[in-house]
């Protein structure tokens, strides 16, 4: 029976009781989610955290102009990626675009019909298997790209010669370091990293050492082998 029809008034929620309410729910948050400090003290990545933001900060930066050239294009990240990708190993194959980027067929198939629309990017018959499609920057096409890049060239050339002797092979193998475990190999031969870069080793899963990539000419090797 409602206490109002019972002939009993119910109490009001009185400004105490709402203040002893909040103090008990800040105490049971506090208890699940320690302050910052705490959460630092406890290892709550106290020790890479500068660096991750740092990672942030730097990636914002770094595509920020290629990002505002793109836009006045309507075009997008995605589409900055695929010319480098094209750029760097003419005769690239859609699938091995795809096993670069990782996105959906979907997603590369409507960023690549808009640079062939466009002028920037071609596609030619495979040499020995007339099905294949291999992709190449036009004039154009290349154009943009060196456009795009050019500060961002600029910006890391700019941070290496200020971090000192021995920045690039540090660079990279840290970079490396982040990509998966099973990829890196593959990653490090296709990026074409110098000897002087990769000389480095890495562990492998069942403890033994093994070079980080073959010496590359700076323009890498390709996925697979083309027909």
């Amino acid at each position: 029976m409602d206490a109002t029809a019972s002939g009993t008034k119910k109490a009001p929620f009185s400004a105490s009781a709402e203040a002893d309410a909040d103090a008990a729910t800040a105490a049971s948050v506090s208890r699940r989610d320690p302050p910052a400090p705490e959460r630092e003290a406890a290892g709550f990545g106290h020790d890479v955290m500068p660096l991750m933001e740092l990672l942030f900060f730097a990636y914002r930066d770094f595509i920020a102009e290629p990002d505002a050239m793109l836009a006045e294009l309507g075009f997008g990240r995605a589409h900055h990626r695929v010319l480098h990708f094209i750029g760097r190993h003419p005769g690239l194959r859609v699938s091995e675009l795809l096993a670069i980027l990782r996105i959906t067929k979907q997603s590369l198939g409507r960023v690549l019909r808009e640079l062939l629309e466009r002028g920037y990017v071609v596609q030619e018959e495979g040499t020995t298997d007339r099905r294949q499609r291999l992709l190449h920057l036009t004039p154009a096409g290349q154009r943009l790209l060196e456009r795009l890049e050019a500060p961002q060239i600029a910006r890391v050339r700019a941070a290496l010669a200020d971090a000192g002797d021995g920045a690039r092979e540090t660079f990279a193998h840290m970079l490396l370091g982040l990509v998966d475990e099973a990829d890196r190999h593959h990653v490090a031969a296709l990026c074409g990293l110098p000897h002087s870069a990769t000389s480095r080793k890495t562990a492998t899963g069942s403890g033994e050492e093994t070079s980080v990539t073959e010496g590359g000419d700076g323009r890498g090797a390709p996925c697979a082998d083309r027909g």
